[in-house]
């Protein structure tokens, strides 16, 4: 489900321990303990309470009884499963622009994604171009007005991504070929292939798997906070 709220403590508590998370200030696996909360941010715990939870139900920090709040720590299956799906979400939300007829405003705006891609120089701007690359997928979901299947593609992308900071972080992410993709995307469709765009789409997913698991198990062992295997 995606997080939306009025612009409360709670929520800009949120909203900055939910970056520390993406940019690995905070590490996987790391304790979210309310008392060290309290004194980073300097205020009481029932907003920090309130922010952890919200951080829970995004999916990107976990809470057991008696153990209390950590950041999500990944196992490979999970990480598999949070690509592979969100790939085959995002590919059938390719399949069914088929029933659209004018393709051209929903092309000029993945057009111009592209060409922000190929210009942007992620050394200087991650967040900047990682937002470009989810909005690109996004864009076509949302043209569906499909809210359950928005909800879910919102929710995976959520999960995913500290794992995408991670992979820039690490010198892992391929900028062109990312670039490629979205642009072998846009000419099928431009071409109404959509079975052929849909299977570019689960190609990118592919490609970017073993890379996105390396870059992890590389963190969790540097950081020292578990093990990232199944």
């Amino acid at each position: 489900m995606e997080i939306k709220a009025p612009v409360t403590i709670p929520y800009m508590l949120y909203e900055q321990l939910r970056q520390m998370i993406i940019d690995g200030t905070l590490a996987p696996g790391q304790p979210l303990r309310e008392q060290e909360l309290e004194r980073r941010f300097g205020t009481s715990r029932s907003p920090i309470r309130e922010a952890l939870r919200l951080l829970e139900l995004s999916g990107l920090a976990t809470h057991a009884q008696r153990r209390g709040f950590r950041v999500v720590l990944y196992t490979e299956r999970e990480i598999r499963q949070l690509y592979l799906l969100r790939a085959e979400l995002e590919a059938y939300a390719i399949r069914g622009l088929a029933d659209q007829q004018d393709l051209e405003p929903l092309l000029a705006r993945l057009r111009d994604a592209h060409e922000r891609l190929r210009g942007c120089d992620p050394g200087n701007a991650v967040l900047s171009y990682l937002s470009t690359v989810r909005g690109a997928f996004l864009t076509i979901v949302d043209s569906l007005r499909n809210q359950p299947l928005r909800e879910a593609v919102h929710r995976l992308n959520e999960r995913c991504e500290p794992l995408r900071y991670n992979l820039f972080r690490r010198g892992f992410y391929d900028v062109g070929a990312s670039a490629c993709y979205v642009g072998s995307v846009v000419n099928a469709l431009a071409q109404r292939d959509f079975a052929r765009a849909a299977e570019i789409r689960r190609e990118c997913a592919e490609w970017i798997l073993p890379l996105v698991l390396r870059a992890y198990a590389e963190e969790v062992d540097a950081r020292g906070t578990g093990d990232a295997s199944a």
